[in-house]
């Protein structure tokens, strides 16, 4: 059989790192597992400018992210308006509605928040509230608000206009779009009244101050007893077209076992993270990366199995009611 040569894009944050090392070894060494006929290039890119791309938009130069150094990315890809579509992708499960005709979703490799998720932080001091800490500002203040976000096809963006009551002729907030990374610090400035953070800027925000206004995992767990599918992977449906019939199926089956073998080796898994931490220096201290990899690694994360889909339609299909997004239709998982 000849190789299959698949490209591969992912979100910068840890979790996403960790689940798809296998496929290539750790730097660039033989892959950890089986990959059959398939051949993978890594790329990781801010999850809203995937988004983007997927849905057919052109990235801002706000949002566009440098792949990591351990990483390449063809000068095709690189060259501006000619990034040619990845075979496998992140994105946000927001944005599935958009390009389902296109893609199906991965079983493994999703996010999904358990009773917590995204959070919102805002400036202010601390109060004492039956003995406990509590932000100064509360789900009241938000109505209205500058709210840093980190991208507008986001499934926590989705979230938090729903939980404020927001409709696509109605705004609830002003969204202002931002790179993740720069949302605490234009919080901590003033910049916005508010931030709605991803990644493990759920984890740091107090180091400038911040406090938390609502966590929308939470709020999530009052509406459902589902989770919250906060990521997902897609895969494109044309490569049993291009490939052969039993592609995506094959694919499928291999990009588990990526996943499954990440999960049972957490030692490479920090190595890995270490030699490509570029500028994250969050990732220096293990016991962060093992909270957040806690929370974003989960039995869900190996295998979304029924729970996930039916998680994936409802928050999809209460979207939708809102007009914040297009119909779920059949959720495909493979």
């Amino acid at each position: 059989m000849s190789e299959i040569s698949v490209r591969l894009a992912h979100s910068p944050d840890s979790d996403d790192m960790v689940m798809w090392w296998p496929l290539v070894g750790l730097d660039g060494q033989a892959p950890a597992i089986d990959v059959g006929a398939f051949r993978f290039e890594l790329v990781a890119r801010d999850v809203e400018e995937l988004n983007k791309l997927v849905v057919g938009e052109s990235p801002s130069l706000a949002l566009r992210a440098r792949p990591q150094p351990h990483q390449s990315e063809s000068a095709e890809n690189a060259r501006a308006g000619g990034v040619r579509p990845y075979d496998v992708t992140a994105i946000s499960c927001a944005a599935y509605p958009a390009i389902r005709d296109r893609y199906v979703i991965s079983r493994c490799g999703g996010s999904f928040g358990e009773g917590y998720g995204p959070r919102v932080v805002v400036q202010g001091s601390r109060t004492v509230e039956h003995g406990r800490e509590a932000p100064a500002a509360g789900l009241e203040s938000l109505l209205g608000a500058k709210i840093a976000v980190p991208g507008v096809h986001t499934t926590a963006f989705l979230t938090l206009s729903l939980m404020l009551g927001s409709t696509r002729e109605k705004p609830a907030f002003e969204a202002v779009e931002m790179l993740f990374s720069e949302i605490p610090a234009a919080v901590a400035l003033g910049e916005v009244d508010a931030g709605l953070l991803i990644h493990e800027a759920q984890l740091t925000f107090s180091e400038l101050g911040l406090v938390e206004a609502v966590n929308l995992g939470r709020w999530w767990s009052t509406q459902t007893d589902l989770p919250l599918p906060l990521g997902l992977n897609v895969v494109r449906r044309d490569l049993d077209t291009r490939h052969g019939a039993g592609t995506v199926q094959r694919l499928g089956k291999v990009l588990s076992a990526s996943v499954r073998f990440a999960v049972e080796h957490p030692v490479e898994c920090r190595e890995h993270l270490q030699r490509h931490k570029g500028s994250r220096t969050e990732w220096d201290d293990p016991g962060l990366v093992d909270r957040y990899l806690a929370m974003y690694v989960s039995a869900l994360t190996v295998d979304m199995g029924e729970r996930g889909r039916r998680a994936i339609e409802h928050v999809l299909m209460r979207g939708h009611e809102a007009g914040l997004c297009g119909p779920p239709g059949t959720i495909d998982v493979v």
